[in-house]
C-alpha cells in the first residue's frame, strides 16, 4: 500500500497564489497614466463649465459640446494609434481613458436629464437624451472617417 499524501494547502497565503499574482508586468504605470490623464481631462471639462455656465432651466449645451468634442477627438485618436502610429503602451490609457474619459461626462449628462425632467421640462430631458446619443455617435464616426480620408490623401 502507498502512503497517504496530504492534500495541498490552499488559501490566500500559499506560495503558488503569490507567484500567480506576481506574473506579468505591473499595472501601476497604467493606473498612474489613467489617473494623471483623468485629472487633466476633468480640469479641462471644469474649465469649460466655468466659461460656459449652465443657467437654471437651460438646456445643457456645454455638456453636449464637451461630450461631442471628446468623442470626435476619440475618433481621430483611435485611427491614429491603431492605423498610423505604434504608440507607447501608456498612451492609450493616459489619453484615451484618462484625458478623454475625464473630459467627457456621462454623469453630468445623466444629471442634466434628471434635472430637466424634475424641473418640469420632460421634452427637453428627452431631447437631451436623444440628441446627445446621436451627436456623440456621429462625432466619433465622422471624425474617424475624416481622419482616414486625410491620411489616405497624405499617402498618395
Amino acid at each position: 500500500m502507498g502512503e497517504a499524501r496530504a492534500a495541498p494547502r490552499s488559501g490566500p497565503d500559499t506560495g503558488a497564489d503569490r507567484r500567480a499574482v506576481r506574473r506579468g508586468p505591473s499595472q501601476w504605470p497604467v493606473v498612474a497614466a489613467v489617473s494623471v490623464g483623468g485629472g487633466l481631462g476633468t480640469a479641462l471639462r471644469y474649465g469649460v463649465s466655468l466659461l460656459w455656465p449652465l443657467p437654471p432651466d437651460a438646456f445643457p449645451w456645454a455638456t453636449l459640446a464637451v461630450n461631442a468634442t471628446g468623442c470626435a477627438v476619440m475618433g481621430v485618436f483611435m485611427v491614429v494609434i491603431t492605423e498610423v502610429w505604434a504608440a507607447h503602451r501608456l498612451v492609450r490609457p493616459f489619453f484615451g481613458t484618462g484625458v478623454l474619459g475625464g473630459y467627457t461626462t456621462f454623469s453630468a449628462y445623466a444629471a442634466d436629464i434628471r434635472r430637466l425632467a424634475l424641473d418640469g421640462h420632460p421634452g427637453s430631458a428627452l431631447a437631451d437624451l436623444l440628441l446627445t446619443v446621436a451627436t456623440v455617435l456621429a462625432a466619433v464616426a465622422i471624425a474617424a472617417a475624416l481622419t482616414r480620408r486625410a491620411l489616405e490623401g497624405r499617402r498618395r
